[in-house]
């Protein structure tokens, strides 16, 4: 398995297709397997190199214990590594969920290496994660229960959940401040998209009109699980998308 080194930290990719470079960030405590199984990979592949990245602290990437860890710009250094490992200077973002927000890390600390933005299930305002650190302080199988009981999980998906270093996430579950001033630095081609059931839904909105030139896609009845599992909608306009770049 590839992985690159940033600092001493092992960080897990995995490549597929050929074309422009295009990075995948998964979302909290899922992993990079999660664009395989729900047609993600399928649906890009013949487009574009697809480069898969196991965030820290999840699949098979390390999983520190220590909170300074996770702060949001060594999430991005950890991007800039894998690209560096790779000797690509620019690459087509695309985060959803926990991926999203450090999709706009992207943006903060390493704008240089974007092409295009791609964020979904995800807004700049900040977030309070006391609720995933209360569930998981009481076991990973109240927060895969707590997830189960969201939406329709794969089995797959729920087998890797349980598989998480539980340490890790609970040290990983940090509260994330407004970065909103992020907006006026984003030069590239930017998307958002949501699941207009998302309780993030409204922040998202704000997020595409505060940002003059940003694309928002929004897709009725979904919530925020069920978008990231129905590719064979989310896919199509962003390729679309990305085609204009």
């Amino acid at each position: 398995m590839p992985f690159a080194d940033n600092q001493g930290m092992r960080i897990h990719y995995q490549l597929a297709g050929s074309g422009p470079p295009l990075v995948l960030q998964h979302g909290f405590t899922d992993s990079l397997e999660s664009w395989k199984e729900l047609g993600y990979v399928d649906l890009l592949k013949r487009e574009y190199r697809l480069i898969l990245v196991d965030a820290r602290g999840h699949g098979a990437s390390d999983k520190p214990h220590e909170p300074a860890a996770y702060k949001l710009k060594h999430r991005v250094s950890d991007i800039v590594a894998i690209l560096n490992d790779l000797q690509i200077n620019t690459a087509h973002y695309w985060g959803y969920s926990m991926g999203g927000w450090i999709g706009f890390g992207m943006a903060k600390y390493a704008s240089s290496r974007l092409s295009a933005l791609i964020i979904g299930g995800a807004q700049p305002y900040g977030n309070d994660f006391s609720y995933a650190r209360n569930a998981l302080s009481e076991g990973i199988e109240t927060w895969a229960a707590l997830l189960e009981s969201r939406g329709n999980l794969s089995e797959e998906a729920s087998v890797r959940i349980r598989e998480n270093d539980v340490q890790a996430l609970l040290t990983a579950a940090q509260d994330r401040p407004d970065m909103s001033d992020v907006l006026a630095d984003i030069k590239v081609p930017f998307l958002l998209y949501s699941g207009r059931e998302d309780d993030q839904f409204e922040l998202i909105e704000r997020c595409a009109k505060e940002h003059s030139k940003a694309t928002l896609l929004s897709f009725p009845e979904l919530d925020h699980i069920g978008i990231m599992a129905r590719s064979d909608l989310a896919v199509p306009p962003i390729m679309d998308f990305l085609a204009s770049v």
